[in-house]
């Protein structure tokens, strides 16, 4: 009994003086490096990263190479020579050390090589969302935002601005029943998108423009903006009144529709990624003379991670399909069909009620929407926002966008 204890005892002595003689740096962190013939090969945390040569010179944020003030590049990328390659390697506390020819030395700290190593963003979101029908979203009951708080208090935007981003919907109710409140409202998320219709628009059911929209006519679930080369980011509703019956709002996650799609028709998923369709909006009423064309596939995928972000849907605005070959066209019109059918399930609407006072802010490159038809003056004011800077002011709170 002794004598094992004696010998577990030296063995663990013997495990010790050899930790001991390996650098903290690589205990710490599982970090080894490995110069391939064309590239680093970096082994941290147990995840095998590629970094290409060139790619770790241009990179490189010492003072020559960055300007820490502007969040810049300083360097010439396209001065680099082509078949750099380090003189040599060093990993210490953390961190990884390259020497160059030149004798310019570049300090990496390994987290953010993994963190944007192709290896770990391949398997990585650009955006976390909750994909959700009319049960889970109902059953997860997003609280809506209230004006005077929203407008006040930079926590309450946060909290707007998350639900927005998991959702792609979020509200914002006891808005006053104005126009101008309306606007208020939008701009404290983000700057305001003017398009033909204007910067802060305001309808009823008059046709005084050629769009469906400007009749109590029931809308199917669509996308807006799809003749644009890059459609609308976020759309903003406000019914400021209704003297009379139906109107309700239908909303629709499309991309839970497309990742149902994905899951049970892969290829169909993957055709409607692939073939480019053309969307037009052909305007000839009273002063307006528009025709606009945006081209593009329906759905919309990051090559590197196959993650969908954005549908371009709108069966309305779809313009001659002549840029596929016609055994493409038939498979085409199969995928869309799938599609189309899943977004129909009833257990996938979600009917919203829109009242005086209660702001709606939809992700127009994700949630689709419509109407049931109405009787009655209905008038509505609303307006786009820019995506880019909703994503911004979300980044801002820290959140991932």
């Amino acid at each position: 009994m002794l004598s094992s204890l004696h010998k577990s005892l030296k063995h663990a002595q013997r495990l010790w003086r050899l930790q001991a003689q390996v650098p903290r740096a690589l205990r710490c962190h599982a970090a080894s490096v490995s110069l391939l013939d064309h590239c680093l090969e970096l082994d941290y945390n147990g995840t095998c990263m590629h970094l290409n040569y060139v790619w770790l010179r241009d990179h490189c944020c010492s003072e020559s190479s960055f300007n820490e003030k502007t969040n810049q590049r300083k360097l010439d990328s396209a001065s680099i020579d082509l078949n750099i390659r380090p003189v040599s390697t060093k990993l210490e506390d953390g961190h990884l050390y390259l020497k160059w020819p030149d004798d310019h030395v570049t300090k990496y700290a390994l987290r953010w090589l993994s963190d944007n190593s192709y290896e770990t963003t391949r398997n990585s979101t650009v955006q976390p969302r909750v994909l959700w029908n009319s049960h889970t979203y109902n059953e997860a009951n997003p609280a809506p935002s209230k004006w005077d708080l929203f407008m006040s208090c930079d926590s309450e935007l946060k909290r707007f601005l998350q639900n927005y981003l998991l959702y792609g919907i979020a509200f914002v109710q006891d808005v006053p029943v104005t126009v101008e409140a309306t606007e208020a409202v939008t701009q404290r998320v983000s700057l305001i998108r003017e398009t033909t219709y204007g910067r802060m628009w305001c309808f009823t059911s008059d046709f005084s423009r050629g769009d469906t929209a400007y009749s109590q006519l029931a809308l199917d679930r669509h996308t807006d903006t799809t003749y644009f080369q890059e459609p609308c980011g976020i759309q903003v509703f406000h019914c400021l009144k209704h003297d009379g019956t139906g109107g309700r709002t239908l909303l629709v996650d499309g991309f839970n529709a497309a990742e149902k799609l994905r899951q049970r028709s892969p290829d169909s998923f993957d055709l409607l990624t692939q073939v480019p369709i053309k969307h037009e909006y052909i305007e000839n009423t009273g002063d307006h003379r528009n025709q606009m064309r945006g081209i593009g596939p329906l759905l919309e995928v990051y090559s590197w991670n196959k993650e969908l972000y954005m549908i371009r849907y709108n069966n309305y605005d779809r313009s001659v399909i002549n840029t596929a070959p016609h055994n493409v066209v038939q498979s085409w019109y199969v995928a869309h069909q799938e599609l189309t059918a899943e977004m129909r399930c009833p257990q996938n609407e979600l009917w919203v009620k829109l009242h005086p006072g209660t702001v709606i802010f939809i992700d127009n490159w994700r949630v689709m929407h419509g109407r049931e038809s109405f009787t009655g003056l209905r008038q509505l004011c609303g307006c786009y926002l820019t995506r880019d800077d909703v994503l911004s002011r979300a980044r801002s709170f820290g959140l991932k966008a």
